[in-house]
């Protein structure tokens, strides 16, 4: 049944058909190819380690890897981590060794979203790699800092691919119209603002730029029209809740904040939301960064911040971009200190440096009489019975004058500092 489904496969995309086999024909990621550069110098010397490649969809990684394999005279085996297993693996090593034994040919083993690997797999790789029995070429859109075990990631050369630019995407488009027989066939030519949009829209991923105009080359007959380019492909931001996107955008977002820049806080807010992100999870951030970078600068940034969150929680989406959007531009142009943070910060530190010091025992609840009889409570001072304040110590003698909160001249805190430094006075003049 399964051969018989098989016998007349449906025609590759037109991003399959026109995918470069030499290097001359491969545009793009000059970092790494143009002349001189580290990839080429390794494919002139015809001398290739193990290699991972990280970068966007539709940069070349694949690609790449054939190219090696073409311009090397390698067997590629090419294997996709989300339907490959140890047991393909096993096989593609059996098939490297026999390469080598009877034909003397190296194989390279090319694993696309390798991140998606888990620790056996990717540790089943381990001993080919060290021993030269493959050439392991993996790819991956994420960060291999994350994703990939460190013994493997230490025996690869990491090569970052970049986002193809506008000029980099029209060289590819061109290309594709000029060798696909297929697209031959068709007189294709642009209407005003049709290639610019194609190419915007694709985002630097090569793939999609050629798939879609494939689409619309035959939609139209070959006459593409702006307007067709964006029916047949909306605007999709590229954006991954479980990947690295996903930490980037929020990252750039809370920088954006404490950096006090409410135009870009809103720009990434959006860019996350538009993508697809839990207006909850920003919500959730928000009420963090109050508290760690403003703090009681502005204490009321952490309400705001909290009523944001129960607004996203009763409304939802769409509405409560606007209750996210009034609070992130609240929190960026509010005084930003990071005193609570720090002081936290330091009494931890002091926590782990010293031995769990007993409480003092004026500081106990003598909630029994047993326990008055011991001495909790004795000594105690009632602030209230000294007009709100009294003398008294606080923490274990062991740490008496230690500092841990040290408020900043910012906003209200300033206020608090004065109100700090006229106790510690007292404190230091034995007053009371």
């Amino acid at each position: 049944m399964t051969s018989e489904l098989f016998k007349n496969p449906p025609p590759s995309p037109l991003s399959e058909r026109v995918r470069p086999r030499k290097l001359s024909e491969f545009f793009g990621q000059e970092h790494l190819v143009g002349e001189g550069k580290p990839l080429r110098r390794m494919i002139e010397r015809g001398d290739i380690p193990s290699l991972l490649f990280w970068g966007p969809p539709g940069s070349g990684k694949t690609t790449l890897a054939n190219i090696i394999a073409n311009e090397l005279d390698h067997d590629f085996i090419n294997l996709s981590a989300v339907f490959s297993g140890v047991k393909d693996v096993r096989d593609a090593v059996e098939r490297a060794k026999r390469n080598w034994d009877y034909k003397r040919k190296k194989t390279i083993v090319f694993i696309d979203e390798i991140h998606r690997f888990n620790k056996l797999q990717q540790d089943s790789l381990l001993p080919w790699v060290e021993r030269g029995i493959i050439i392991l070429i993996g790819a991956t859109t994420e960060n291999p800092s994350f994703e990939v075990i460190g013994p493997l990631l230490s025996r690869m050369r990491v090569y970052t691919l970049k986002r193809l630019s506008d000029e980099d995407l029209k060289r590819i488009i061109n290309r594709a119209l000029e060798v696909d027989e297929e697209m031959k066939k068709y007189d294709v030519n642009f209407e005003e603002g049709a290639l610019e949009t194609l190419i915007f829209l694709s985002g630097g991923d090569a793939r999609v730029a050629l798939d879609t105009l494939e689409i619309a080359v035959k939609i139209t007959g070959g006459k593409v029209t702006k307007g067709v380019i964006e029916e047949v492909m909306e605007k999709h931001l590229p954006y991954d809740r479980a990947g690295e996107e996903h930490y980037n955008l929020i990252s750039a977002f809370i920088k954006s904040i404490r950096g006090s820049d409410p135009d870009a806080a809103l720009y990434w807010m959006v860019r996350m939301l538009e993508g697809g992100e839990d207006p909850l999870y920003i919500a959730r951030r928000l009420v963090i960064l109050a508290s760690e970078d403003i703090g009681n600068a502005d204490p009321f940034a952490l309400v705001l911040a909290v009523a944001a969150k129960e607004a996203c929680e009763f409304v939802g989406l769409p509405e409560c971009e606007l209750n996210l959007a009034q609070a992130t531009i609240y929190l960026a142009l509010a005084p930003k200190s990071n005193s609570v943070l720090l002081a936290l910060k330091r009494v931890k530190e002091t926590i782990k440096e010293t031995p769990p010091y007993p409480v003092p025992l004026h500081l106990r609840n003598p909630v029994t009489e047993l326990m008055k009889k011991e001495g909790y409570g004795k000594g105690y001072l009632y602030p209230h019975s000294y007009g709100g304040w009294v003398k008294q110590d606080y923490l274990p003698p062991e740490l008496k004058g230690r500092r841990f909160y040290i408020p900043k001249d910012v906003g209200r805190e300033k206020k608090l500092k004065e109100r700090l430094e006229e106790i510690r006075r007292k404190i230091d003049s034995n007053k009371e």
